[in-house]
């Protein structure tokens, strides 16, 4: 019997070191981790004291955390189309936060002519699935299985849009069962781990958390010192523990690169000290979020790193990871962080200007530690901006972000030439990214299903539409979901 068990436990051994060994030479797994509205103080290694996140801190301590990471935009929608395009959400058509509720909205999405990052692992012959929130369309033309992922799993809208979940394309949950959405997500990811062998796999997991509304399963209910958010953003770090645990048992931890980040900031300033602002504007609270690369067969000498990165180098940095060059046929806004990785420096200069949009408006320039907030007007400004105190901003106001990480001391009149040079790069912007109803030249297409339909990125717009289009559109709608117009009374009912 013991010679038995030790006839085993070698053999098993044998089997996970061939494993690591065909690891280490091929094509490394990556799983990109999004969450949802988690701000830059919301984790233990970003300053949290009221949540434990040990298993995310133990990515950042033992691979790289960056204390100056920007996403793209300070809501869903665009945040997410940059870092899957590599691109500005301007320039990648979807700079519109997407509600399939809204008569402007339910026909956008990401076009199907940009190439995401699944399609970019898909060219090397990966498995790619996703888990979790999608967020870029909601018509059958703008599914996630259309680009790029193999298999989906998840609540693709925010609750309130859509409450359903699906597997595939099929609906599992009329109402995702909030308190049980972790642990669901959980499973799938680790069961998925387990059935991929030597094959190289690319997981996208967008965790909807800790975007409200939110539930905790019944193992973390009172665990935390911060209410049910902080309840729930423990169980999202036991399922991030879960997912290592899983792949160091598969014998491939250490050639998986995991990303760990956020879509954009929190809902309350208290998550995104010390800096100013939340989700919704582009103060740094709604940009600057956590950003954590763990790959120990790479990264072999844990640092933290003040370089300035953005979503959109995501794209670029992974396309190189797994050697699938980068489309000759479009533009991108980032730059591979792989030099880092190896001690070395960015070729972008550390001051390389920044652009912070809402939506269509141009609101913000960043360069160096110089950031300008521009002049806006209440046409210009998104329904969704939360900035009341610049919401008709008449004049520039300057921040100097090392001194001035809050954004609280103008200093605009004392630089009148930063002011100046700031506002050049914003005019060369403008004319490539666009401005509110200006389209830039450096603009791709946005994804529509209805052809020749106007593209209004908010609903206090749509009054500028021509009545006979909206008609036509309306038509559409009807046809597509012949429910639609006793949907649409019963909600206008409601209070």
């Amino acid at each position: 019997m013991k010679l038995q068990i030790i006839i085993l436990t070698v053999l098993a051994l044998s089997s996970l070191l061939s494993r690591q060994a065909h690891a280490d030479v091929s094509k490394p797994n990556v799983i990109f981790i999004l969450t949802d509205d988690l701000g830059y103080s919301d984790i233990s290694c970003y300053g949290a004291k009221n949540v434990k996140t040990p298993h995310i801190d133990r990515l950042a301590a033992e691979g790289l955390r960056f204390t100056h990471f920007h996403t793209a935009a300070s809501i869903c929608s665009p945040s997410r189309a940059a870092f899957l395009t590599g691109a500005y959400p301007q320039r990648a058509g979807l700079y519109m936060g997407i509600n399939p509720k809204r008569t402007a909205h339910w026909f956008l999405g990401l076009n199907p002519d940009e190439v995401t990052l699944a399609e970019q692992f898909k060219t090397r012959g990966y498995n790619t699935s996703m888990v979790g929130k999608w967020h870029l369309g909601t018509e059958p033309e703008f599914s996630m299985l259309k680009q790029g992922f193999d298999r989906y799993y998840g609540l693709p809208c925010n609750f309130s849009h859509d409450p359903r979940f699906f597997d595939g394309e099929e609906v599992i949950f009329e109402k995702t069962p909030l308190n049980r959405l972790t642990e669901l997500y959980t499973n799938r990811i680790t069961q998925y781990i387990r059935e991929q062998g030597d094959k190289s796999f690319f997981l996208y997991f967008a965790h909807n958390y800790p975007h409200t509304p939110f539930q905790a399963g019944e193992r973390f209910k009172g665990s935390s010192k911060d209410g049910v958010r902080g309840d729930i953003m423990q169980e999202l770090d036991w399922g991030i523990g879960e997912i290592m645990k899983a792949l160091e048992e598969a014998g491939i931890a250490d050639n998986t690169l995991v990303v760990f980040t956020s879509d954009n900031g929190p809902t309350s300033n208290e998550y995104a000290l010390p800096y100013r602002g939340t989700k919704y504007v582009t103060l740094e609270g709604g940009h600057r979020v956590p950003f954590i690369l763990h790959w120990p067969a790479k990264i072999t000498k844990p640092k933290v790193s003040d370089v300035p990165i953005t979503a959109m180098d995501l794209f670029p940095t992974l396309s190189e990871v797994i050697n699938a060059p980068m489309p000759a046929d479009r533009e991108f806004d980032g730059e591979s962080l792989l030099p880092l990785l190896e001690g070395k420096a960015l070729v972008r200069s550390s001051d390389a200007p920044f652009f912070y949009y809402n939506c269509e408006n141009l609101q913000a320039v960043r360069k160096g530690d110089w950031k300008l907030h521009l002049p806006r007007s209440a046409a210009q400004v998104p329904f969704w901006e939360k900035n009341r105190a610049y919401y008709q901003l008449k004049k520039p106001v300057l921040f100097d972000l090392q001194n001035d990480p809050g954004e609280k001391m103008d200093m605009a009149s004392e630089n009148p030439e930063i002011v100046a040079e700031l506002e050049r790069l914003v005019s060369e912007a403008r004319g490539d990214l666009g401005e509110y109803m200006e389209r830039g030249s450096g603009q791709r297409p946005t994804g529509t299903a209805i052809p020749d339909a106007p593209v209004i990125s908010t609903e206090k717009d749509w009054h500028m539409v021509d009545p006979a289009i909206v008609q036509q559109i309306e038509e559409e709608r009807k046809r597509r979901y012949p429910n639609w117009e006793k949907r649409r009374k019963v909600q206008e009912k409601k209070p």
